[in-house]
């Protein structure tokens, strides 16, 4: 049933990012920072860790979640550290997806032959 779940919430917020780029005329870019954006606010508001809780992976994989998991870096440093946790806490607790996008991204561009448009 958690496979269920996490397929459920997963595709509901791919297919809510693919009917904006189908509707609107925002660019690929501000959705994604839209996502983002909308995991921090949701994680602020405390509503997005019950779904996170309830769909696993299916919340916590997306740029909705990785938005979550900067604002739970940030709660937790804050607490841990003072104001200074606000600085860093984000690049902490982001750490790991962070190294793993920069990584992947170095090896796609030994590979990729960029073209101009």
């Amino acid at each position: 049933m958690i496979f269920l779940k996490a397929f459920l919430v997963g595709g509901l917020i791919c297919a809510i990012g693919q009917i904006l780029m189908d509707t609107t005329k925002l660019t690929p870019a501000r959705i994604l920072v839209a996502f983002v954006v909308s995991g921090v606010i949701l994680g602020a508001l405390g509503l997005y860790e019950p779904l996170i809780e309830w769909a696993g992976s299916g919340a916590a994989v997306p740029l909705t979640g990785f938005g979550y998991t900067l604002v739970k870096g940030t709660r937790q440093a804050v607490e841990e550290q003072g104001l200074l946790g606000a600085l860093t806490g984000p690049l902490s607790s982001g750490a790991a997806g962070i190294s793993a996008a920069v990584f992947c991204g170095l090896i796609i561009s030994m590979f990729a032959k960029p073209k101009e448009k």
